[in-house]
């Protein structure tokens, strides 16, 4: 079962997340998905085997540019996990077509997402998919 996250489940999608995004901590994850929460140009998609969240898929509507689009709105895969022990079972999958239809009905025509350039896992992921590879990039900053 897929369902639309709600505030009561921050707690578990923070804990799912801080496996995810490993430099962060579970009080500004906790905050952070407050946010989306509450934005509806966000949403954030929980998969449940019985009682237990197994994964979860948040997605954002952007309007700024997207490397590879043509327009916006654009549907962009923020962020995808299944725990471990539930992988290669399709699960990722069912949350990412629930994301693809809530970006359609906000109006996206389109649907992006990126990796960490060394992430290969994220990368066979979303070339499995149906995403198209449209750039590569390394970023840069230094101090003034």
């Amino acid at each position: 079962m897929i369902i639309k996250a709600t505030k009561k489940e921050v707690g578990t999608i923070s804990k799912l997340a801080l496996l995810l995004w490993q430099k962060h901590n579970i009080e500004e994850l906790e905050q952070e998905f407050l946010e989306i929460l509450d934005s509806k140009n966000s949403a954030i998609f929980l998969k449940y085997i019985d009682e237990n969240i197994v994964g979860f898929a948040y997605v954002n509507l952007r309007n700024d540019y997207v490397e590879g689009s043509l327009r916006s709105p654009v549907g962009y895969l923020e962020g995808i996990f299944i725990k471990e022990n539930f992988r290669k079972r399709g699960f990722a999958k069912e949350l990412l077509e629930f994301c693809e239809k809530w970006a359609k009905e906000q109006g996206a025509n389109e649907f992006a997402s990126d990796c960490e350039l060394d992430n290969q896992k994220s990368f066979s992921f979303h070339r499995a998919l149906g995403f198209s590879e449209v750039n590569r990039i390394i970023c840069f900053i230094k101090k003034l």
